[in-house]
């Protein structure tokens, strides 16, 4: 009986903490309320001449959006390529230039490097395997929805260009041409 006592007096413990566990908090309900669910979005990245090279996929939760850009073999040239959010959904032209400049809505210079920046637009680096493949996961404050948002009215473009951005120089970190380009509408 000496032993009963101490195991039962365990097991009694072990279920009032289990039942205090189930009981909702009392805010909970205003914390489920206030935390958006992860919103999910996928789109062909594709070259000047209009063929799909590779995809992005976005997941934009409450604190943050997280990109996946995956380029299959020979889709772009090997080595570093500077990749960034323009202001405009358009890759109808082959130089992408209908996109317009990058998302900056707080006029914020270029780099993110750069003590007077970052704009909104910029992203890290994307590098290119000798084969021509490249996978990558970067995070960005900037919001796939909502205000501020990369689908917008007019959408934007993730922009990926023929060189590698130094996170300083103005306007665009000398990435030169825009070679890649996905839709965010």
């Amino acid at each position: 009986m000496t032993r009963t006592l101490p195991l039962l007096a365990l097991l009694g413990t072990f279920a009032a903490s289990g039942a205090l566990a189930q009981e909702p908090a009392k805010d909970a309900g205003k914390d489920a309320a206030a935390a958006k669910p992860a919103e999910a979005f996928q789109a062909p990245i594709k070259n000047a001449k209009g063929d799909t090279i590779g995809t992005m996929a976005m997941r934009d939760g409450a604190n943050t959006l997280v990109m996946r850009v995956a380029i299959q073999p020979g889709g772009l040239p090997p080595g570093w390529h500077g990749m960034h959010f323009h202001a405009v959904g358009d890759c109808s032209d082959p130089k992408f230039l209908n996109s317009k400049a990058h998302v900056n809505h707080d006029q914020s210079k270029h780099g993110l490097l750069n003590p007077d920046g970052p704009d909104e637009g910029d992203l890290p680096n994307l590098y290119v395997a000798q084969d021509g493949s490249a996978n990558a996961e970067v995070t960005s404050e900037t919001p796939l929805t909502g205000e501020g948002g990369l689908k917008d009215g007019d959408g934007s473009a993730l922009i990926i260009h023929a060189n590698e951005d130094d996170h300083t120089t103005q306007p665009i970190g000398g990435a030169g041409d825009r070679v890649a380009c996905a839709l965010i509408k």
